[in-house]
């Protein structure tokens, strides 16, 4: 299920390794506030995360008031990013398990990184990764691959050495489109029945990680082919 040279693992981030979905919607709903338009429920909004927040607010709020519903939902989700969001079950454990078998981690989210570092940091898994990225840092969002391949320098691993981690359908169009494995998890915006029909490795869970992934040997050498990097 995963290639047997795997160094480096890249992770998504809201509904693979966090819960945001709350304050997420907070957010969203406050935008849909300014703009005379009613609350609407979780899950509604939660199948519409993934794509990055301008897509999020041209489906939710409008595509008229995409520039104006980002400030409002960012006023909002400054106050709420750290208290409406939890760790998914085994998140922090299995982070931490595989930083110390000795692969390299990275998280790549279409959250903007200084969010990712603000929750990261307060739920206690800021250390286990050696990079934190977002559109803001890629210059573009996923499922471009541009960050996936700026995780996988930041790691000093070769695409045949990565694995990426996601729970939604567009994190398999990011995966191949730059050119390394993925597994899934489910929990995100993305149903299980949807991931299934990708083709790709489900897991019932992060913990399924830890089996497929023993404790590294100590590299002797660092990459051999510069064709390999991503």
């Amino acid at each position: 299920m995963t290639p047997p040279l795997t160094r480096g693992i890249v992770f998504d981030l809201d509904g693979t390794l966090i819960d945001s979905y709350p304050a997420i919607a907070a957010s969203l709903n406050h935008a849909r506030e300014g703009h005379g338009l009613p609350a609407l429920p979780l899950e509604v909004v939660r199948a519409h995360v993934g794509r990055g927040l301008p897509a999020l607010i041209a489906d939710l709020v409008g595509a008229g008031h995409v520039e104006a519903g980002v400030r409002l939902f960012r006023e909002r989700y400054a106050e709420v990013v750290v208290s409406g969001t939890t760790a998914l079950p085994h998140a922090r454990a299995v982070v931490e398990a595989l930083a110390e078998r000795g692969y390299g981690l990275a998280v790549a989210s279409n959250k903007p990184a200084m969010f990712s570092e603000a929750i990261l940091t307060t739920l206690g898994m800021r250390q286990a990764f050696r990079a934190v990225l977002g559109p803001d840092l890629a210059g573009t969002t996923k499922p471009e691959p541009t960050m996936l391949r700026m995780c996988l320098e930041a790691l000093g691993v070769a695409r045949r050495e990565a694995l990426y981690v996601g729970d939604m359908v567009l994190d398999v169009d990011t995966a191949r489109r730059a050119g390394i494995p993925v597994v899934l998890v489910p929990g995100g915006s993305s149903s299980l029945e949807a991931l299934r029909s990708t083709g790709e490795p489900v897991l019932a869970d992060l913990r399924e990680l830890l089996s497929l992934l023993p404790p590294r040997a100590p590299a002797a050498t660092g990459l051999t082919h510069e064709g390999d990097r991503a």
